[in-house]
């Protein structure tokens, strides 16, 4: 590739990762809050590069224009002169032979290999149209991530109405805990829409959980009754109560809420973690 679209590219690059970590929360879309620095640093050393190349490229250029002249002397030149010029043929005639002409070794790299403009592409994308978060499309597509179990004891439920609770606490609650604590109580869940294609009146209201970026997302679901879908993605926020079913605090007990009211609200800045909602992304 030529020097000039190298140091585009990595311009263009380590633009694109500060504009995502550091002047928006976009990263948040991919990988998790703790490699935000690693992200900026990055960024920072792709525009150090770019900036690197391109001061270094008119030096290299202004070299390659006035190559060495060599250390023969000019008498020597002209006392074989005549034997040079008998052999130039014959030399030029041996390259052509072998392939190593002027084009060198039979391939021109004066020009760029059509496949090196894809590598803009992900580097326009960070800075112009961000791929888009992972939602709806990828959970109804895998199962729901287990709830680990095991937990003997659990701490009473706050008097606070409608109680906020994360969907993995709600999940746990349900078919875990023995006391029953979640029974007739009003909780407040957040997530997004995702369709039940198994049911008519029901949704599931979805989390996506991150461990290290999107390639090992898990998502955990709460299917809701009682309210007619939004569309798939929307974020809400759903007050209910749980939808009876099986031996509450067991495993037979579905993670199911009867609602009472769905509210819109923006996507979360932790949107890729099942905790209480955050501040709007910017």
């Amino acid at each position: 590739m030529k020097r000039p679209l190298q140091v585009t590219l990595l311009v263009l690059s380590g633009l694109g990762l500060l504009h995502a970590s550091l002047f928006t929360d976009l990263f948040l879309r991919y990988v998790k809050e703790g490699m935000r620095p690693l992200l900026i640093a990055s960024g920072v050393l792709l525009l150090l590069l770019g900036v690197a190349e391109a001061w270094a490229t008119p030096a290299k250029t202004h070299g390659a224009d006035h190559p060495e002249r060599g250390h023969g002397h000019e008498g020597d030149a002209r006392g074989h002169g005549d034997e040079g010029d008998a052999q130039a043929p014959r030399d030029e005639a041996d390259a052509k032979e072998h392939g190593h002409g002027h084009g060198g070794h039979g391939h021109d790299h004066s020009t760029v290999p059509r496949v090196a403009w894809l590598l803009f592409l992900p580097a326009l994308s960070l800075l112009f149209y961000a791929p888009p978060a992972l939602g709806a499309y990828t959970a109804s597509r895998e199962a729901p991530k287990a709830v680990a179990s095991g937990q003997r004891h659990f701490d009473p439920l706050p008097a606070t109405s409608p109680l906020p609770m994360t969907l993995t606490d709600f999940t746990r609650r349900v078919q875990q805990d023995p006391s029953g604590a979640v029974r007739g109580r009003t909780v407040l869940l957040t997530g997004f829409v995702t369709p039940d294609k198994g049911g008519r009146d029901t949704w599931y209201l979805t989390r996506i959980i991150l461990s290290c970026c999107a390639a090992d997302a898990q998502s955990v679901k709460v299917r809701i009754h009682g309210t007619p879908a939004l569309p798939a993605d929307t974020w809400v926020s759903v007050t209910g109560a749980w939808h009876p079913g099986g031996t509450l605090g067991t495993a037979s007990a579905p993670a199911d809420l009867d609602a009472r009211a769905v509210r819109r609200i923006e996507r979360p800045v932790n949107g890729y973690t099942d905790d209480l909602p955050l501040v709007p992304s910017r």
